[in-house]
């Protein structure tokens, strides 16, 4: 009896998702419309998934409230305007290009521009601050006496080659 109940209590879900499966199967073409325009619609819990391939509960309910209003007999696009009334641009993936929305598209650009303006900036400041010294013929011989004629170069054991 134990056994049998824990049964149960594990195919709850199963049951829930099969009635589910019976109302996605009611009208397939319904629910291909659904996805279709779902997945142009980003979900507001996960923010980097579409709304067709999010598991989020507000995602179920938002595709749950999109299938209501395809019947009724509303067209994509006022579907998509009444979620923006709602929820705002935000729920769009291709959010429009408006007035408060520059900063958004155009952002990452600017401060592409302004880093690299920087680094430019920067590097010829370095290269005009770094000033070459000359060696004089006398500097010149005795690094070449101390690199050829060095005792510790000399016995230096050579190391062993593989």
């Amino acid at each position: 009896m134990k056994y049998l109940s824990i049964l149960l209590v594990c195919l709850l879900p199963a049951f829930s998702y099969a009635s589910q499966a019976t109302d996605l199967a009611a009208d397939p073409v319904l629910e291909k419309r659904m996805i279709g325009l779902a997945e142009n619609l980003r979900c507001l819990v996960c923010q980097n998934e579409s709304l067709a391939s999010s598991h989020a509960e507000l995602a179920e309910d938002l595709r749950r409230e999109v299938r209501e209003q395809m019947k009724k007999g509303m067209n994509d696009q006022e579907i998509v305007d009444y979620l923006v009334s709602r929820y705002g641009d935000f729920v769009l993936y291709d959010p429009p290009v408006k007035k408060y929305t520059l900063v958004l598209w155009f952002g990452p650009f600017v401060l592409l521009l302004l880093g690299g303006g920087i680094l430019f900036y920067q590097l010829r400041k370095r290269k005009s601050q770094i000033s070459e010294t000359e060696l004089s013929d006398e500097d010149v011989k005795r690094a070449a006496a101390l690199l050829n004629d060095s005792p510790e170069l000399q016995n230096k054991p050579k190391a062993p080659q593989a």
